[in-house]
């Protein structure tokens, strides 16, 4: 049964740091390239960040999360991460990872395969 499972939302004050993380089962995690997409109410939903496969995969940004957000991944642990400092309050949303096979354009969501459910960031303005 695949699973993605993603942990460490809440309520937060601008500025604050955050670290969400993102537990994978039911599939070969070294496969897998990984995404953090985040939806805000009445939006859509966008991209965050990706980070290839391996240990050293590369990484992908959104211009928003650029020098704010760091996206890693411990493949021993079948979990990857989204590290947020310098919180805002544009960057509250429902925070949700995901998985793609594929090797380009991970900043489409239609290209990944397996989503979790999603973790909610507040920042109150």
């Amino acid at each position: 049964q695949v699973q993605l499972v993603e942990s460490g939302g809440g309520r937060m004050q601008v500025g604050d740091s955050l670290r969400l993380s993102c537990a994978v089962s039911g599939f070969d995690f070294d496969d897998y390239a990984m995404g953090w997409f985040r939806q805000g109410a009445g939006k859509d939903r966008e991209f965050v960040a990706a980070v290839g496969r391996g240990d050293n995969g590369r990484t992908y940004y959104t211009d928003s999360a650029k020098g704010r957000f760091t996206i890693s991944r411990d493949n021993a642990k079948n979990t990857v991460y989204l590290q947020m400092n310098s919180l805002k309050p544009e960057d509250t949303a429902v925070y949700y990872c995901a998985a793609t096979l594929g090797y380009t354009n991970y900043d489409d969501s239609r290209r990944y395969r397996y989503w979790g459910q999603g973790t909610q960031v507040t920042v109150p303005s």
